[in-house]
């Protein structure tokens, strides 16, 4: 019987276990800009139902996340619209680790070191399961998408455009 590999804990699976959320764990071998193709192609998922963690900045420079379908990008305008901003565009890495707390590659929406707001493309929340960073590169759980409503707060928003 093959052993399940242990993963060690992350800020986001702590965050999960202390919400009582069931998630299961898939770590993958992580390839540098290969993104959710890798990683579905790796869990042998639909790259639709693998969720990217975006952290993004308003004109003002707050920060916010956006969780995005693996095949698709984010519309920078309508997000914007939606979320009563002038305009939103995507954080430098070095800023964005500096709000969650997680390198580039291995952001998790879930146990962030700032708290941000939390926007969610609509669609996302119609599928079974998802499968979203861990808190880690190469490192992804499956949880059921209501608990990005229900723990996260997170807003739906619709501002996906197919990649």
């Amino acid at each position: 019987m093959a052993k399940k590999e242990h993963v060690s804990e992350t800020p986001a699976t702590g965050f999960l276990r202390k919400h009582a959320v069931d998630f299961s764990e898939h770590p993958y071998a992580y390839e540098e800009h290969g993104g959710t193709a890798v990683s579905s192609r790796a869990l042998g998922v639909p790259e639709h139902e693998v969720v990217k963690t975006l952290v993004m900045q308003d004109e003002a420079a707050r920060p916010l996340i956006v969780l995005m379908h693996g095949d698709c990008k984010v519309s920078t305008k309508n997000l914007a619209r939606a979320i009563g901003c002038k305009s939103v565009e995507p954080c430098k890495p070095e800023v964005a680790q500096r709000h969650s707390g997680y390198l580039v590659g291995g952001t998790s929406p879930f146990g962030t070191r700032k708290a941000m707001p939390v926007y969610v493309e609509e669609s996302i929340l119609g599928l079974d399961k998802i499968y979203i960073n861990g808190g880690r590169r190469g490192y992804l759980v499956g949880i059921a998408p209501g608990v990005l409503v229900d723990v996260l707060g997170a807003k739906p928003v619709q501002c996906a455009l197919a990649d």
